[in-house]
């Protein structure tokens, strides 16, 4: 793969870059052998580790403890209309698991309405992860929150290997939300499935002279929230900012060691501290790919390349893939996966 090309001024920062607010020898990297050497001694239990390990072992990055999945949830985040308009083959369920197919996807992350249309003929196929709460955008005027649409057992009905759910930390629903989904993902791990939990920041207070809800160190304590929910594996956008902390007066504590020390201004180390709060990478951090643009495959390629050298687990892309003919999506697809099967691109 030609870098340079997607990079441009920023491949020698981004590729040549060493982190060192918090050495890569201190994380529990993604590999091969992540379920046996970090899942294994938690209290998952064996019918969850097995489907830690479908996940790791499906698609183009099979064996190599990376994931890549494919999420279409926004039909109902950000309404059907919004989210398939620009290919309206999507708004049938089947091209998306088509998509993720085709695509060498570990994964598709669905709706229990999606995935259940098509469930006989592709879960034994390609592994299910059924997001079960969303915010949906037809009440007037329009609110967010997430609720629950879908209950785990009817995920593990249609065969799902995992559940995903989403928190908005920092909301006013955020206690109700917490607890909603402690008591999901404790059913989903009594019944063998594994958890991936969307970690999002959202209240307007965090938007002042940057969006705060990007910063590292808000971000990094949603995803330390996290996997004391027992997720699994942690979604979150890529930090591309930090102080969320010291730009709200009288908000939750921080250390000045977090600014310091434990960060810098380089994306790399900015996503190296949300990894740190995943218990140092226990859970892993896979950050999600964002709106489609114009310059979908750069961004893509960027954000793979710092998730990666961060020490993250991967990506999860959706607009970016299904708002475009299947063989552009595929190749997007593709394209960040190369990111993680290039030797040459290495921890930072």
């Amino acid at each position: 793969m030609e870098l340079e090309y997607y990079l441009k001024e920023e491949t020698a920062s981004l590729l040549d870059h060493t982190c060192t607010t918090i050495p890569n020898d201190k994380l529990n990297l993604p590999g091969p052998d992540f379920t046996d050497r970090i899942m294994a001694p938690t209290d998952r239990s064996n019918r969850v580790l097995g489907s830690i390990q479908q996940l790791f072992d499906h698609g183009r990055l099979a064996g190599t403890g990376y994931l890549s999945l494919l999420p279409v949830d926004q039909g109902v985040e950000h309404s059907a209309g919004a989210s398939f308009a620009p290919n309206p083959d999507y708004f049938d369920p089947e091209n998306i698991v088509k998509l993720a197919i085709e695509g060498g996807c570990n994964a598709v992350a669905s709706t229990l309405g999606v995935l259940g249309a098509v469930s006989r003929k592709y879960a034994h196929k390609i592994p299910f992860l059924v997001k079960l709460n969303h915010n949906e955008l037809l009440s007037y005027p329009n609110t967010f929150d997430q609720i629950y649409f879908a209950q785990v057992e009817q995920a593990w009905n249609m065969g799902a290997v995992a559940v995903g759910a989403t928190i908005y930390f920092g909301s006013p629903e955020s206690d109700r939300q917490i607890q909603e989904t402690g008591k999901a993902f404790k059913r989903a791990h009594e019944l063998g499935m594994a958890t991936i939990l969307w970690c999002y920041l959202r209240n307007d207070a965090f938007k002042k002279d940057k969006d705060y809800a990007l910063s590292a160190d808000l971000t990094g304590q949603a995803n330390h929230l996290g996997v004391t929910l027992e997720a699994d594996i942690i979604k979150q956008k890529q930090a591309s900012n930090n102080g969320g902390f010291l730009a709200l007066k009288d908000f939750g504590k921080t250390s000045d060691l977090v600014y310091s020390t434990l960060t810098s201004d380089h994306p790399i180390d900015l996503t190296r501290y949300q990894v740190a709060n995943c218990y140092m990478g226990r859970s892993g951090l896979i950050n999600s790919g964002g709106a489609s643009g114009k310059d979908d495959f750069a961004t893509a390629v960027r954000t793979a390349v710092i998730n990666k050298r961060a020490g993250g687990m991967g990506l999860i892309s959706g607009r970016k893939a299904f708002q475009r003919p299947m063989k552009e999506g595929i190749k997007l697809l593709n394209l960040i996966q190369d990111i993680y099967l290039d030797p040459s691109i290495t921890i930072a």
